[in-house]
């Protein structure tokens, strides 16, 4: 199965966003690819966090997701749209949402992330529980390639990647996890992490990320990449700027790794 992790630079006008996303999934359709995953905030990077309270919307119904369903269906591609703010318990909050769809434009998971980061050097200072409610559930789906092999894909956000113990939950196949790391984190902890999350769990990876400096000031990571159960990146944007990472997922290298070292089938605790 050809995939595409999506590179981005969001910035603060939400119909620029969802052009440039556009025309990247066109891209991803382009060369093949089945599956295209965006990244966290792919849709509004503002100001203020509470900046994003103004473009909530109710699950099923928004442009947002209107947007999403509409592109998985043009393109044939089962799509996960990174996150987008959808409504939360009160009018203060707003759920960090990564929804998943089929080639067909139908919603199939909705994962809320559960891990909302904190960090404070100094010079930066993120939290996101100010404005964000967390989830509270792992979601995983499945999904058919077009030989008709069946994955597993694990939902996950940025800062949930510091937390091993979720992916154990997903016994995903294939682990997706939309960022937007800032350069700090992104450059000290970023790629290790996520080979980590490969090589422990015996599944691929793909990560989308935010790469570069947006118009709010923030500068992120980037380095979107695709490793594979061995902890191998198969493919990676080593540029700032929006663009694809792409590469291939064979059923039997998945096989193959888990056969040889079967140390899911070895966990006591």
């Amino acid at each position: 199965m050809k995939i595409a992790a999506v590179q981005m630079v969001s910035g603060t006008r939400l119909q620029d966003n969802l052009a440039a996303a556009g025309r990247l999934l066109a891209q991803a359709a382009a060369q093949g690819c089945e599956l295209a995953v965006l990244p966290e905030n792919f849709c509004f990077m503002g100001h203020v966090d509470t900046d994003k309270l103004a473009l909530r919307e109710r699950p099923g119904d928004g442009p947002v997701q209107e947007f999403l369903a509409a592109a998985a269906r043009a393109h044939g591609l089962w799509l996960v749209g990174g996150t987008l703010p959808l409504a939360a318990g009160d009018g203060e909050h707003v759920r960090s949402t990564s929804l998943a769809f089929s080639p067909h434009g139908e919603c199939v998971a909705r994962y809320d992330k559960i891990h909302l980061f904190r960090f404070d050097n100094g010079r930066e200072r993120y939290d996101e529980a100010r404005v964000t409610e967390p989830g509270v559930a792992p979601v995983a789906f499945e999904l058919s390639d077009r030989s008709g092999t069946r994955w597993r894909a694990g939902l996950s956000v940025c800062y949930d990647l510091r937390f091993p113990e979720l992916y154990r939950e997903l016994h995903a196949d294939l682990l997706l996890v939309p960022s937007a790391f800032t350069h700090v984190t992104g450059q000290a902890h970023w790629e290790p992490l996520l080979r980590a999350r490969a090589i422990e769990n015996l599944a691929y990876v793909a990560a989308p990320a935010q790469g570069g400096l947006h118009e709010n000031g923030r500068r992120t990571w980037g380095h979107s990449l695709v490793a594979d159960p061995w902890g191998v990146v198969l493919a990676e944007r080593r540029d700032d700027g929006e663009g694809l990472a792409v590469a291939t997922l064979e059923a039997e290298r998945l096989a193959q790794v888990r056969g040889q070292l079967p140390a899911l089938e070895h966990r006591v605790l």
